[in-house]
């Protein structure tokens, strides 16, 4: 992701979460720490031809990794991009030899849960009234990328549809 995707982002932003969409300097923040030397974060983009359709950033520190956001465009969903977007963070979670990765997925997402299911995640907690202003529930989920899981072998890939940093 860079600058000049930020608008696209946060239109896609404010489709999918018009109760708790990021801000366009919460956006801008995250991109300051994504570059250069020590850069502790990953973003990336997904574009259908000159449409942006979905977006994903990872955040790290130490050997800790967090899922910050996946946001893949409604008419997107059960194409495999969700995947995709989540097999890039976990490639740049081993690239910053992150031991574990970490989420927070509202806990009435159950096609975001199913997807991280699927990748190796587990449950293991909730932040109560996590998102705000709707006082919804969060459930932290975990991935031991050390324990073989989490693999990228085997994730869907979407014809026509392009990731970029």
């Amino acid at each position: 992701m860079r600058w000049w995707d930020i608008d696209a982002v946060l239109g896609l932003e404010k489709a999918l979460f018009p109760e708790d969409a990021w801000s366009r300097g919460m956006f801008w923040s995250e991109l300051a720490h994504a570059r250069g030397p020590g850069a502790t974060r990953h973003y990336v983009v997904a574009e259908d031809g000159e449409r942006l359709v979905g977006y994903a950033g990872l955040a790290s520190s130490g050997d800790l990794a967090d899922v910050q956001t996946i946001a893949v465009a409604r008419d997107q969903w059960g194409t495999g991009l969700g995947g995709r977007l989540l097999t890039e963070l976990l490639r740049a979670a081993t690239a910053f030899e992150c031991a574990e990765v970490m989420l927070e997925c509202r806990v009435d997402n159950v096609r975001a849960q199913k997807l991280y299911e699927r990748f190796g995640f587990e449950a293991i907690g909730f932040r109560r009234g996590y998102y705000q202003p709707g006082n919804v529930d969060a459930l932290v989920m975990r991935l031991n990328t050390k324990s073989g899981s989490g693999s990228a072998a085997g994730s869907p890939s979407v014809q026509g549809t392009e990731i970029n940093d």
